[in-house]
């Protein structure tokens, strides 16, 4: 165990928000996570913040409550079958670590969430996703101690009750525990998913070939990644800002006929879901820039800190934009960044 006193966070934080904290405890195992809870002793959740990656998270002020840092590693094989291989990850592994495992062993699931930015324990809670996957595809199981109890737990897929960047851990069970390691379910013949977004295009591009190997998709989702969304280590950001917002059919009707150029994906047969980027650009916003606070230049989906914004800069900034789409769309954008 790690504890540091009177800390700057802005190394913490990937929009590089310059804030500090009172004390920070980093654990790497179950053990030690046990032993801060009982040192902090907390009554609600609120009586402390826990702190993976910290790439989606968007720091307002100086922390004064205690944070515990979750630097839970190791990634192993722990069992296999015909079809499935299953991978146990520490909570505090990096997301495209896992992926990049995952790939080396010739695992199937995890290519088109390739470099994602994050810890793994932060994955389930935010049930992340793109190209057309989720983590729920994969997620088989998650261990998570009690911050109150201090007692572990075992949540199967349908215990997290997962939806479109949702899960248990952000509403009901929100704050309540913290994940020490996750389960997936990787599949030992390829099953890729090349039809959603660029990925196809891509693939062609540089790929001569008839059938695409899982490291082919993989190499294809960080180029289109790098190409459209900035580095946090050049320019700080939590990636996409904003959930894609789901709308019934008439409300998409509605904005059909008044914008035939629209971006949307069908869910099932009830509803769509609109591309916030494009909603946001065609407010105006794409590159919009106040002070340090702005909106990057090529994806509108993401703001940006371009050296001394503060949390509440782009905090404000994301307010102007929520009122603005809902102005012209009637459609109400939900951030997927957590503020804090």
């Amino acid at each position: 165990m790690i504890i540091e006193k009177n800390i700057s966070l802005k190394s913490y934080n990937s929009f590089g928000i310059e804030v500090n904290a009172s004390v920070m405890y980093a654990v790497g195992s179950e053990e030690e996570l046990i032993e801060v809870l009982s040192l902090v002793n907390p009554k609600t959740p609120q009586d402390l913040m826990v702190l993976g990656g910290g790439t989606n998270i968007l720091l307002l002020n100086d922390v004064s409550i205690p944070i515990i840092k979750n630097d839970i590693r190791g990634i192993d094989i722990i069992d296999e079958n015909e079809e499935f291989v299953f991978v146990k990850s520490g909570a505090g592994e990096l997301w495209h670590g896992l992926v990049s495992f995952c790939l080396n062993n010739n695992l199937s699931g995890l290519e088109n969430l390739s470099l994602i930015p994050g810890s793994v324990g932060a994955s389930p809670m935010q049930n992340i996703g793109a190209y057309g996957v989720e983590v729920k595809d994969t997620f088989y199981s998650l261990t998570a101690i009690d911050i109150i109890e201090k007692s572990k737990r075992i949540f199967n897929n349908r215990d997290c009750e997962f939806g479109y960047r949702e899960s248990v851990f952000k509403k009901k069970l929100k704050g309540q525990y913290i994940i020490t390691e996750v389960t997936f379910k990787l599949a030992k013949k390829p099953h890729l998913k090349i039809e959603y977004g660029a990925i196809k295009e891509e693939l062609a591009r540089h790929n001569n070939l008839l059938t695409y190997t899982i490291r082919n998709v993989s190499d294809a989702v960080i180029a289109i990644r790098k190409s459209k969304l900035p580095d946090p280590k050049l320019i700080g950001n939590a990636g996409s800002f904003f959930k894609n917002p789901e709308i019934n059919l008439l409300e998409f009707a509605e904005i059909k006929k008044q914008h035939p150029d629209v971006v949307a994906y069908p869910i099932g047969t009830e509803k769509m879901k609109l591309a916030a980027g494009w909603l946001i650009e065609n407010c105006g916003w794409k590159g919009y820039r106040e002070k340090d606070a702005g909106v990057h230049v090529k994806q509108a989906l993401v703001l940006v800190n371009y050296g001394k914004a503060s949390g509440e800069e782009l905090f404000l900034l994301s307010e102007k934009i929520v009122r603005s789409v809902q102005e012209k769309f009637n459609v109400l954008l939900e951030k997927e960044v957590n503020i804090i």
